[in-house]
């Protein structure tokens, strides 16, 4: 009874921070298994997005029809564009935010995202709903939106309207109810999800999540103090510090309830005591402000929008920004879903952006913390929104100035930006360690006995007249050639060790067979087809490529694996290559390529003025020795590993390019009997799925068993 009491006598958002603290001890406590309780936060985000379109629909249709003709006209388009700039101003706001973030060096495994088809962009769908149920079922907010706008502006001219308007006004209270039921378990909710998080993110993670909250709290800084004050101060008859000291008690307030429904009448008796004081009220200020604040609730505030800015922070998280062609798309769609909760919105964007759906637990983890700030920026906007638009009514609001205040903020924030990425990168330690993961790399299976050669060593003459594969069957161990530019498919990791993905399925071939394996390494230029015919090597692998000029004189096995062909370029210059069209476009374009003529001119297609310089080498490439090439043309997946040790550099497959190179082993020309049964056993592995583990560990960096539990007081310093 003593704890319900002391619980009943917290406020929300002390229970909430509680519940917090208490999730994120619970999750370092019980480690990994304080996962399987982040379906109860399922459940309560299921519950939060509940509501939030059927509100979205009444009250912007509700909000909307309340105005009259005469009334609309005099607010209608000032409201529309003072709100479309701030809109515009808040946006542009959100493309610095990435200023901030520390250019850490990245670099990861090929993910076959890189080759994924990008979701189409339907305008008609998005936009224009066929069926208004079809929508709000699945989700697509800006349709659902732009369905209660036109409603919303057609029940103006509507007659007897008021039963529809206190139906729209009864179904949001309603819902508004619901939502409160919901909140009610925000503690319980906001436990499971922090404790789910604190027992499974890693540490990394959580060090970049602070690289987010240290962002958005200046962001949101910048824009409670500077942005949204100036525009009153430069733009209309009220000082800075009057909106500061008239808003202040309403900001308070949203941020400890963390709703700004409740300080709406707050925010109408202020600002209308504010105009009054400065000879502003009449009938047309006073049924702007009546219809404003209530009608600029159901529309995104600067709140909302700022929490839009977790998907460049996303982006930037996983390694892969957002890039300038994207931030069109980003700046529209991001204004239209900000129209419903960010529950729905976030998720939404980084479905549409192809960005890993798990980061929407990020974002709820950080939300704790950003939601308050968001509540108060939102009570804010409210009071500046209907200043603005009061003043614009009475034809006293200084629209030039109003821009003056936008780019004013907008440089210092560009400035703020710099400042605070040069702070978090001293604050938070950082040390990129692709190059050791990737060099530390071991066999997934215990390898075969190895066969040292100390040089090639041709077969007799009497063995050279057997089939291949009873020589190597008799001798007991097959020989592989590979050279030293083959990862990720043949390398030697940090220990002297051979391994790789095509060296991990010859091994599996060598097991299967019963017999030992010599690796050898060899020039890259070596006469690859006179070394397999004299029986120096068996078999050639490492990605290698079927070209129709090597197959005169060499078998391929069938093919196993491609190569999607791409660009590894200056990292500081990914987004230049990110379009096929502007590649296209360049001009003096010096591109590397390599030595198969029959891909050359296949690259010709695709860049007819292209200039093409021959690279075998890619080390000596990444290596600066060809300065006059500006990209080279090089298989993804490898390019991929190189870029782990060259994180200086990154693949990238410009959009438009399709182009796809098979890869198979390289066997002895003419000896049939072998290639029928690697082919067979090719096929065989790939049917048990021997092959898809093998490529998940070695190309797509997938190991499951080199991840090491969580720490956790309960299993590291309790023992149990």
């Amino acid at each position: 009874m003593p704890l319900i009491n002391l619980y009943n006598k917290l406020s929300p958002f002390q229970r909430v921070i509680i519940a917090l603290i208490l999730g994120i001890f619970t999750g370092i406590f019980v480690g990994e298994p304080a996962g399987q309780i982040g379906v109860v936060g399922d459940i309560y985000i299921r519950l939060l997005q509940m509501t939030v379109l059927p509100y979205v629909l009444v009250s912007i249709i509700g909000g909307l029809g309340r105005l009259d003709s005469a009334m609309a006209s005099r607010i209608g388009m000032r409201a529309v564009k003072v709100i479309f700039i701030m809109w515009s101003a808040v946006m542009a706001t959100l493309l610095l935010l990435p200023l901030a973030y520390p250019n850490w060096q990245t670099a990861g495994f090929f993910s076959s995202s890189m080759v994924a088809e990008p979701a189409a962009f339907n305008f008609v769908d998005l936009y224009i709903p066929s069926n208004i149920f079809a929508s709000l079922s699945e989700t697509i907010v800006p349709a659902v939106v732009l369905f209660s706008l036109l409603m919303g502006i057609a029940l103006i001219q509507v007659q007897n309207k008021d039963t529809l308007i206190t139906l729209t006004s009864n179904i949001g209270d309603s819902l508004m109810k619901v939502a409160s039921y919901v909140a009610k378990l925000a503690p319980l909710g906001i436990f499971a999800i922090s404790a789910s998080a604190a027992g499974t993110l890693e540490v990394e993670e959580l060090g970049r999540l602070s690289v987010f909250l240290w962002v958005y709290i200046t962001a949101a800084a910048l824009l409670g103090f500077v942005f949204l004050p100036l525009l009153i101060h430069w733009a209309t008859p009220f000082s800075y510090r009057e909106i500061l000291s008239t808003a202040g008690e309403a900001v308070v307030t949203a941020i400890a309830t963390g709703t700004v429904l409740v300080v709406l009448p707050m925010i109408i008796e202020r600002s209308k005591a504010l105009l009054a004081k400065h000879g502003m009220e009449c009938e047309e200020t006073d049924s702007t402000v009546d219809v404003l604040v209530p009608t600029a609730y159901s529309f995104p505030s600067t709140g909302t929008l700022l929490g839009l800015g977790f998907i460049l922070f996303s982006a930037w998280y996983i390694g892969s920004p957002l890039g300038l062609d994207d931030y069109i798309s980003f700046v529209v769609l991001g204004a239209l879903t900000a129209f419903g909760s960010m529950a729905v919105a976030i998720p939404f964007l980084l479905n549409f952006f192809d960005l890993p759906a798990d980061q929407f637990q990020l974002y709820l983890l950080g939300s704790v913390v950003t939601a308050r700030f968001a509540t108060g920026l939102a009570a804010l906007h409210g009071f500046v929104v209907t200043l603005l638009v009061a003043s614009a009514v009475l034809k006293k609001l200084r629209w030039h100035k109003l821009m003056q205040a936008i780019g004013v903020h907008l440089a210092v924030t560009f400035g703020v930006m710099i400042a605070v990425g040069f702070m978090l990168k001293s604050l938070i330690t950082y040390e990129y360690e692709g190059v050791q993961t990737f060099q530390s790399m071991t066999p997934m299976n215990k390898s075969v006995p190895v066969v040292q050669y100390e040089e090639l060593t041709p077969l007799t003459p009497e063995e050279q007249l057997q089939p291949r594969l009873k020589v190597i069957i008799d001798r007991k161990n097959i020989r592989v050639g590979y050279n030293n530019v083959s990862l990720p498919f043949a390398f030697r990791n940090n220990e002297g060790n051979s391994v790789g993905f095509d060296v991990e399925l010859i091994n599996k071939f060598a097991k299967d067979l019963n017999i030992n394996l010599a690796i050898i390494r060899i020039a890259v230029n070596a006469d690859e087809a006179a070394l397999l015919a004299d029986g120096s090597l068996d078999v050639i692998i490492g990605g290698q490529l079927i070209t129709p000029h090597r197959a005169l004189t060499v078998t391929f096995s069938e093919s196993y694996i491609y190569h999607t062909a791409g660009l590894l370029v200056k990292d500081s210059k990914r987004d230049e290559f990110a379009n096929l069209d502007t590649v296209q476009a360049m001009e003096n374009l010096n591109l590397g390529v390599g030595s198969s003529q029959y891909y050359q001119d296949m690259v010709k297609e695709y860049l007819p003025n292209a200039q093409l310089t021959e690279i075998n080498n890619v080390r000596n490439f990444l290596k600066g020795k060809y300065s006059e090439v500006d990209a080279l043309l090089y298989s993804t997946e490898a390019g991929s590993a190189w870029t782990m040790l060259y994180p200086s550099y990154a693949a990238v497959i410009p959009k438009g390019l399709k182009l796809r190179a098979p890869v198979a082993f390289v066997l002895p020309s003419g000896q049939l009997d072998f290639a029928q049964y690697m082919n067979t056993w090719l096929n065989l592995n790939q049917e048990n799925g021997f092959q898809e583990k093998v490529y998940d560990y070695w190309i797509l960096g997938e190991n499951p068993e080199a991840k090491q539990p969580r720490w956790s007081i309960m299993k590291n310093v309790l023992d149990w």
